[in-house]
């Protein structure tokens, strides 16, 4: 799937206005605001996906303008029309350089189908996450304003990535929070990165997963079926074939850590 050059039509009000706000927040230490995740890779779904967004700051930002960003941005204050709105705030001095913790200085999520919440200090989660995302950032990452995001978002590096996504196929294990139809076609992102060192929109990675693994293949094919419905008819998923799926995948990215010397 080819990456896009513009967000989606119905985003754009959206989005102009967060950045917007942002920068009405941020003032002149706004380095760079970027659209990551879905939009990114050209897979964003309304009414399925999140709108993921990166922003990159003077790391001298004051705390109470990040309370200010926060608040301006908080769902119903400025409507959120996609799932939710998953925003992370770095300094630009930590995104510089490759790293395997969390490190922002506001971690953001608001909107219909998330729930609120606000965090400023990064040691309150596990780090994989941001990881991921800035990974996918420094490959795809979407500019709204400011820098483009290979000049401001550092790659980590592949044992970091690795790592991260052991953990994050963990997650998904566990099942907790997450959809059956999404955990499935993370874990085929999870294989196809491993096989490639490259990010590929879930439902491309799901794709290639049914075509190269028979085994998997109805499984995958459901939770790309169920994909394209909204969250909230989302496919119930057979719990022990899931399980076993996530398992194969780990044991792919164990494989891929053994190769690079992790």
């Amino acid at each position: 799937m080819s990456r896009p050059s513009l967000p989606p039509p119905e985003l754009r009000p959206y989005l102009e206005e967060l950045v917007r706000r942002t920068s009405a927040a941020c003032g002149d230490r706004l380095v760079s605001v970027l659209a990551v995740g879905s939009l990114a890779l050209g897979d964003y779904r309304h009414g399925r996906s999140d709108v993921d967004v990166t922003v990159v700051v003077d790391p001298t930002l004051p705390r109470a303008d990040l309370s200010t960003l926060a608040r301006t941005l908080a769902h119903p204050e400025l409507p959120c029309p996609a799932a939710g709105l998953e925003l992370v705030v770095y300094g630009a001095d930590f995104a510089a350089r490759p790293s395997g913790d969390a490190g922002y200085l506001l971690d953001l999520n608001t909107g219909p189908s998330l729930p609120e919440r606000a965090a400023y200090d990064p040691v309150e989660g596990p780090a994989f996450w941001y990881v991921i995302d800035r990974s996918v950032a420094h490959q795809a990452g979407l500019p709204l304003y400011g820098a483009p995001a290979r000049d401001v978002i550092a790659a980590p590096d592949r044992p970091t990535v690795l790592a991260a996504l052991r953990a994050s196929v963990r997650e998904h294990a566990d099942g907790e929070g997450h959809l059956a139809d999404n955990r499935v076609l993370n874990g085929c992102r999870a294989t196809v990165h491993c096989r490639t060192g490259h990010w590929f929109a879930k439902r491309r990675a799901g794709e290639i997963v049914a075509a190269s693994e028979p085994a998997f293949a109805p499984l995958v094919t459901r939770a790309l079926d169920s994909f394209e419905r909204p969250r909230a008819e989302a496919a119930v998923l057979p719990a022990d074939e899931v399980r076993a799926f996530l398992a194969w995948v780990a044991a792919r990215v164990d494989e891929a850590a053994s190769a690079a010397g992790v």
